[in-house]
């Protein structure tokens, strides 16, 4: 402003014809910029005014770092100095923001690459950074920014950020309860003074956003009591001294607790009122629930919203009667207008064809918009597992009030994995795996793979694919060639039998309802069993009477012609039918619904193996509470035999371990016998076997609503049986566990007591397997 101040003064005193205009000291912006902002032309008279209008316009456009104006003979001399540009921005020592999302926001305000220097700017940024930091629990943070110059008139803008530590929360007050203790209302907090598992759910770090997502939640906590009145009065938020601890005060003011005198329903509703009504859970008499209320508002919403209705809008209205502590409640029904949908637009599918994702749509184009039918689609994409995000968006169409459009964004995942690992299991010790899978081969839907996997007990090669949409209609089609491996489960090496089982299976399901499906497979298989002296009689006798020796000679002693060793081959065409029907919300964390499936197999006898066997499971999940689940599983299984060849002891069932009766060591319940040369008791499993589970899972204390770390309570039942299974028979035990969604896969974790033991069973009270639900 000096330079403004006598440059304007030295030409106020005299004015002038402009007969020329020269711009000296540019180096980036054009002449024409200059000329722009310049409010005389050549011929034009140039006068004190007109000088200080064009040195403001100048500064204004944030371009300059000095501008002067000189009468050199009548020639305007316009001098000015570039601002610096920006050539480089850069941090050091940020951990807690991504550096991409930073500079963006840097942008946001003005502070970029290419773009001219600024230091107030840079100070903005420095401030906006500390209020990032802030806002997570930094209070200890500092930014010390340099600006490096370089050349042709560049700088280079470097931010040296110490970060600190998250300030922990020391304590929590809340003042103003009067109805429910302080320490209830803190249950309900995300934020907490820290207990011992805070290094894993850091719920005792502060952040703005825990906070308001806290005081969110208390407001519908009170709300869903009836305390219409709830009011968060204020919320204070101190640091220490030393910044390292966070002291919250949050004052409430609680009302009182309103109870529902009358519900109705009012606007448009098409003669559908009876109808509606009865999708309010809230009824006359109960205490007000907020969540009861939106989930009538939501309920009516989605039904109006199957009759085409895609915009329909429920407005609650209540009306306090302070004098009786009630509330009256008025729903305004506005349906809007019918609308039909016009295009399906499907984008974010780089890989996967369009066909794929359309063929999952049970919305239609051309047709009457229908709520559940665009959500039935979601859930049916979003099960093909092919993307990490799916969205189902309604788009308003200009000019046209009557119809909509569907836009289907997904964001894809690679589909294709090649693994190389080894493992651990508590019950085969170290297991060694390598595959190679395309779940979504050439972007057409269909499954391949290749995989391999060897351990002390099984070892497997399946070569598998799955096509989903076999048929137009959605018949799937399964089919795997493999070769399998068993040995016995606790006394390994070449003393003992094993198994081989070569073969090809197709399997086609038939869909016949949304969750439903039916499922019909057939296979052939080579089945060979090689026994020594030191493998159980029962697989002796068996071998012996498929090689065509007489069983009856097998009897575990010097008078065996074969001394126990038996090498028998058969062959079996199974025959399978399946159901299955899955209404759960979830596959992988599974918390309301029911999954049942059965099949049945028999061997045809065009082939040597002549057996049935039946298979029934059904699983059930009741949420007790919002993160408490009350889960069951129930297994029944039964075999036999319809020809001369007794069971098939290759299709023996086994149970113990988890997924059946934890605490047991896996796979040795059941018929078993004594192995004169081993000296131990032998598992040989058994053709039924019945099997039942309870489980009560809670979330870790502390962890809020984090499903991916909870722990359970167990109780579990169950054995392997020679005929029907019996519930005199039944195995039990009890215990806890956690269970944890890894990045390898469900992992479970479990410590059994077992309860009616025998000197035969084997104990094994510490479990885990990965990859279970039960």
């Amino acid at each position: 402003m000096c330079s403004l101040f006598s440059i304007s003064s030295a030409i106020a005193a005299e004015p002038f014809v402009v007969k020329d205009i020269r711009v000296e000291g540019l180096q980036r912006v054009e002449a024409g910029t200059i000329f722009s902002y310049l409010p005389v032309k050549v011929g034009e008279t140039f006068n004190d005014s007109k000088g200080s209008d064009a040195i403001r316009s100048l500064f204004n456009t944030g371009f300059f770092k000095d501008v002067q104006i000189r009468n050199d003979n009548s020639v305007l001399v316009v001098i000015v100095e570039e601002r610096p540009t920006i050539s480089k921005i850069d941090f050091t020592g940020m951990k807690e923001f991504d550096k991409e999302a930073i500079l963006k926001a840097l942008r946001a305000i003005g502070l970029a690459e290419a773009r001219y220097y600024d230091k107030s700017m840079v100070d903005r940024a420095e401030q906006e950074i500390k209020r990032q930091y802030v806002s997570k629990g930094f209070y200890d943070s500092e930014i010390v920014t340099t600006v490096t110059p370089g050349e042709r008139n560049q700088v280079s803008v470097f931010m040296n950020i110490e970060e600190g530590l998250v300030s922990k929360i020391a304590q929590i007050n809340i003042i103003g309860n009067k109805v429910f203790p302080e320490s209830r209302l803190r249950e309900e907090m995300l934020l907490s003074v820290g207990n011992w598992v805070s290094w894993y759910t850091k719920n005792n770090l502060y952040s703005k956003q825990k906070l308001t997502a806290d005081l969110e939640t208390l407001r519908s906590f009170y709300l869903n009591q009836g305390y219409l009145e709830f009011n968060i009065e204020s919320t204070q938020v101190s640091i220490s001294p030393d910044k390292k601890g966070v002291f919250l005060t949050i004052k409430i003011f609680e009302g009182e607790q309103y109870t529902v005198k009358n519900i109705k329903l009012g606007g448009e509703m098409y003669g559908k009122e009876d109808e509606l009504i009865k999708l309010i859970p809230l009824k006359a008499g109960d205490i007000y629930s907020a969540t009861k209320l939106n989930m009538g508002t939501k309920a009516i919403a989605d039904v109006l919203g199957s009759y085409g209705y895609a915009f329909a809008l429920i407005n609650p209205q209540p009306d306090l009667r302070k004098e009786d502590k009630t509330v009256d409640l008025l729903l305004v029904v506005d349906p809007g207008k019918r609308a039909y949908v016009r295009n399906i637009n499907v984008v974010g599918n780089s890989k996967t064809r369009d066909t794929v994702i359309r063929r999952e749509m049970r919305q239609f184009e051309s047709s009457w918009y229908d709520g559940e039918k665009i959500k039935l689609s979601k859930d049916r994409i979003n099960r093909l597992g092919y993307f990490t995000e799916v969205d189902v968006a309604t788009q308003e169409i200009p000019g046209l009030n009557d119809q909509v459009d569907l836009n289907v964004k997904v964001a894809e995942k690679p589909t294709g994995s090649f693994t190389l690992g080894a493992g651990f299991s508590s019950m085969e010790g170290v297991v060694l795996s390598a595959g190679i899978n395309q779940e979504n081969a050439f972007g057409t839907g269909t499954s391949v793979g290749f995989n391999v996997n060897t351990g002390s007990i099984n070892r497997t090669l399946v070569v598998s694919q799955f096509d989903p949409y076999f048929t137009e209609d959605g018949i799937s089609r399964y089919t795997d060639v493999y070769y399998r491996t068993s040995r016995p489960l606790y006394y390994l090496g070449d003393s003992d039998y094993t198994i081989v089982t070569a073969g090809t299976t197709t399997r086609l399901g038939i869909p016949y309802s949304e969750t439903g499906r039916i499922f019909v497979g057939l296979g052939v298989e080579n089945l060979s069993l090689n026994t020594t002296a030191n493998s159980p009689i029962q697989y002796q006798k068996y071998a012996a009477q498929l090689s065509g020796f007489d069983p009856s000679l097998v009897d575990g002693t010097a008078n065996d012609p074969n001394l126990g060793i038996y090498s028998a081959s058969s062959w079996n065409v199974p025959l399978s039918l399946g159901w299955s029907k899955d209404r759960r919300d979830s596959a992988l964390i599974p918390t309301n619904g029911l999954y049942q499936q059965t099949s049945f197999e028999v061997g045809l006898p065009v082939a040597d193996l002549r057996y049935y066997r039946a298979f029934y499971q059904a699983q059930y999940f009741y949420p007790i509470t919002k993160t408490n689940v009350l889960s069951f599983n129930g297994i029944f299984g039964y075999g036999a035999s319809y020809g001369v060849n007794p069971f098939p002891i290759t299709k023996n069932y086994y149970v113990g371990g988890i997924g059946s009766v934890r605490g047991y060591t896996p796979g040795s319940l059941g018929p078993q016998t004594y192995n004169q040369t081993l000296g131990i008791y032998q598992p040989i499993g058994g053709p039924s076997k019945m099997i039942g589970n309870f489980e009560y899972t809670f979330p870790v204390p502390g962890s809020g609503t984090d499903k991916t770390l909870r722990f359970f309570g167990f109780f579990d039942a169950g054995n392997v049986y020679e005929g029907l299974p019996n519930f005199s028979g039944l195995r039990y035990s009890y215990g806890l566990g956690i269970a944890w969604i890894s990045p390898l896969g469900p992992l479970k974790f479990s410590y059994a007591f077992p309860l009616n033991t025998t000197d035969q069973d084997h104990i094994q009270n510490f479990q885990f397997q990965i990859g279970t639900t039960f």
